[in-house]
């Protein structure tokens, strides 16, 4: 499991996941409101979510050493907390910050893909002076970078390149309303993977006055942009790979279907394979999650 680790087996582990540990409230409707409209609400169901929280969780059942670095509040479910240990994450960097509510994401569903969405951002949205966990990091081999305050993921960064880990970044949605040129060219320094979907990758673009996705290279050495059902293309030094989807047929969630994807090219990842393999695995593990969700609390994980 650690052929890309490129560091000493010191390290007992392979995966940190640094971002938002989240409370999702779904809103299920038949269709989304355009403005100043009212629908129906047809069914709500409240679950385990964040951007890092999926990854981590999605990398851990497919036999990846993972763990999570987050914050929430006082009042996060204790079976969450039970979910992601089932999953085999490593909790210890999972800081509960006492008198604050957790990062909660309310999310409107159609069922047929399409989805809108608000955060509170709780402890996630003033991270800034948050500890940064040395020790926690000196056990680890790469840090995946993904949502939060853009302040502490630069600190943090920082701290893992100086104790010689490898660095991927994923600053996903957050990109579109917390990220600047300057503070985004500072991420990019130095990363070794930088993952997007399609609007992601071309607000990455227009922040570093580009012209073409193709040119991220120069800043990244391999940039992976997942494209929905029309698969996903990955950028490197030396080419361009292109898989396309499996096709989803009825009612499914998209939600998550993206860090899903993330967990499975871990997986792969970290055993050595080539990249195409890892582009596989990350497209079955999201078309997993997307016709399955997620699967009950103290499922079998897989390990790999």
């Amino acid at each position: 499991m650690e052929k890309r680790a490129g560091l000493p087996d010191a390290r007992k582990r392979s995966l940190l996941v640094a971002g938002h540990t989240n409370i999702d409230r779904f809103l299920r409707v038949g269709r989304l409101p355009s403005v100043d409209r009212t629908v129906p609400l047809l069914g709500l169901r409240e679950a385990l979510g964040g951007t890092a929280a999926t990854i981590a969780r999605n990398a851990a059942r497919r036999g990846v050493r993972t763990g999570l670095l987050s914050r929430v509040g006082s009042e996060f479910p204790p079976e969450f907390r039970r979910r992601l240990r089932a999953d085999g994450v490593d909790l210890r960097g999972l800081e509960v910050v006492r008198g604050a509510r957790s990062p909660t994401c309310f999310i409107l569903e159609d069922g047929r893909g399409s989805s809108m969405t608000a955060i509170f951002q709780g402890p996630m949205g003033d991270a800034a002076r948050a500890r940064v966990p040395q020790e926690l990091l000196k056990e680890y081999s790469w840090l995946h970078l993904t949502t939060g305050d853009p302040r502490y993921q630069l600190r943090l960064k920082a701290a893992a390149r100086s104790l010689g880990l490898r660095v991927a970044v994923d600053p996903a949605q957050e990109l579109h309303y917390w990220w600047r040129p300057g503070p985004l060219r500072q991420l990019l320094d130095g990363a070794e993977l930088l993952f997007a979907n399609r609007s992601e990758a071309a607000r990455v673009v227009s922040l570093l006055g580009l012209r073409r996705i193709e040119q991220l290279i120069d800043h990244v050495p391999l940039v992976v942009v997942t494209l929905g059902p029309r698969g996903v293309v990955a950028y490197h030094r030396a080419g361009v790979e292109r898989l396309n989807a499996a096709p989803v047929r009825g009612p499914h969630r998209t939600t998550g279907a993206g860090d899903a994807f993330r967990g499975g090219f871990y997986a792969a990842w970290f055993e050595g394979a080539p990249l195409r393999r890892c582009l596989e695995g990350g497209t079955r593990a999201a078309t997993e999650w997307i016709r399955r969700g997620d699967p009950p609390l103290g499922a079998q994980k897989r390990r790999g």
